[in-house]
């Protein structure tokens, strides 16, 4: 086993804002990062060594990027799972491609956990008219009908309430293929973050309990509110599951939690994850460092929780009206901003995210979300122009333009 040390070079393929953490972990630590994207000033080229601009289906740009470094990991799912098994044959390459081509298909994914007696909800293959129809007796309603590649954040799926709506769910989706998925009656989301070692050592994060809205993670509140029962059949679910896909880095499992306590494999993602981001200030070790630490082939850190946390995502929606009132969220001495240098905000973007740190987790979440209302509020003067100029933004306060949201 190769172990490499500081000093040495991480090449991170996509330059997302969980490159960016994880180039700034990295950094810290005294590696070289190197980042490969198609967007030039993205949020990780910022704060790595070394940038390539070039779309990641480039395979001779991608190939001389891979040349410059000593271990590639992925930030994005959108890597050709076929390139990463090319990269794969002369340098070492975690996660492995297996694992990508596992995780980019949703069917296959879905197939891999019941082949692998994982609990998850019923689910059927859409590919034409005629599976339609079988999935369509197969999967009780509500369902939701998913692409079976590049969705996140909710994108690429429609809810069917009955039968008579799946055909048009399948022509709004395009008529790819897809897979129907029973709605899972869930009463609380929660996701299990861990790392595994080259050497096959696992060490989890404490349980997180999550709420999402409009499908975009909204809040994560460490520790989560269940029982202890619950937390380690929670652990051995995501434990068991790294295992069989012989995993090696920082992986999360979502997972639902029924009424009766059952609990159900929702998906699973090969990297840091976004309910992960309470790591970075609230316990021992980051998500981003364990991220290279396993794949570098050094000792995983400790990830015992400093402190309870919760953390709050702020999408877009939130520059409307233009900056933020970060002056009213820093004004909290128990808050972490991150901001991840995205240039235009957009509905639904992510932009950044903050912790609020405290030892009670009911006040911190309360506190958290009078926090995120008050930095969306205007202040008088403000309110005075908008009643004085209706559907007009304040001269001061002009709004970044808009893109696609990433």
């Amino acid at each position: 086993m190769n172990i490499i040390l500081p000093g040495g070079t991480i090449g991170i393929l996509g330059g997302g804002q969980l490159g960016r953490m994880l180039a700034m972990e990295g950094r810290r630590m005294g590696y070289r990062i190197g980042v490969l994207d198609p967007v030039e000033n993205c949020p990780a080229a910022q704060v790595a060594d070394f940038f390539v601009q070039s779309e990641l289906t480039n395979t001779q740009r991608v190939m001389d990027f891979v040349a410059q470094v000593d271990v590639v990991t992925i930030e994005t799912e959108l890597v050709p799972k076929m390139l990463l098994a090319d990269i794969e044959t002369g340098k070492a390459t975690r996660p492995s491609s297996c694992v990508l081509a596992l995780i980019q298909d949703r069917l296959v994914q879905r197939e891999f956990l019941q082949d692998h007696s994982f609990p998850q909800t019923p689910f059927a293959s859409v590919k034409d008219h005629a599976s339609l129809t079988t999935a369509a007796q197969r999967v009780a309603y509500p369902a939701i009908l998913k692409k079976r590649r590049s969705g996140y954040d909710g994108k690429g799926q429609i809810r069917v309430a009955g039968v008579d709506h799946l055909n048009e769910a399948w022509r709004e989706l395009g008529e790819v293929p897809s897979v129907l998925e029973a709605v899972a009656p869930f009463k609380m989301e929660l996701s299990v973050v861990l790392a595994r070692s080259l050497q096959g050592d696992i060490q989890l994060y404490p349980l997180a309990e999550n709420a999402h809205r409009q499908n975009i993670l909204h809040t994560t509140r460490v520790p989560a509110r269940v029982a202890d029962t619950i937390r380690l059949r929670a652990e051995e679910l995501a434990v068991s599951l790294s295992e069989a896909l012989d995993y090696c880095g920082v992986m999360a499992v979502e997972l639902f939690l029924l009424e009766d306590d059952t609990l159900l494999i929702n998906e699973i993602a090969p990297r840091p994850h976004n309910s992960g981001h309470f790591t970075f200030g609230a316990c021992v070790t980051s998500q981003f460092e364990q991220h290279l630490r396993a794949i570098c082939g050094l000792p995983l850190g400790d990830t015992s929780l400093m402190h309870p946390v919760v953390m709050v995502n702020l999408l877009g929606d939130l520059w409307r009206n233009g900056p933020p009132r970060w002056d009213r969220l820093l004004a909290h001495p128990q808050v972490r901003l991150h901001l991840y240098g995205k240039t235009h905000a957009a509905p639904g973007r992510k932009m950044g995210h903050f912790l609020l740190i405290g030892e009670n987790p009911d006040q911190s979440f309360n506190q958290a979300e009078r926090l995120l209302q008050g930095m969306m509020e205007a202040d008088s003067q403000e309110k005075d122009f908008l009643l004085k100029n209706p559907g007009k933004e304040p001269f001061q306060k002009l709004a970044r333009p808009l893109e696609t949201p990433a």
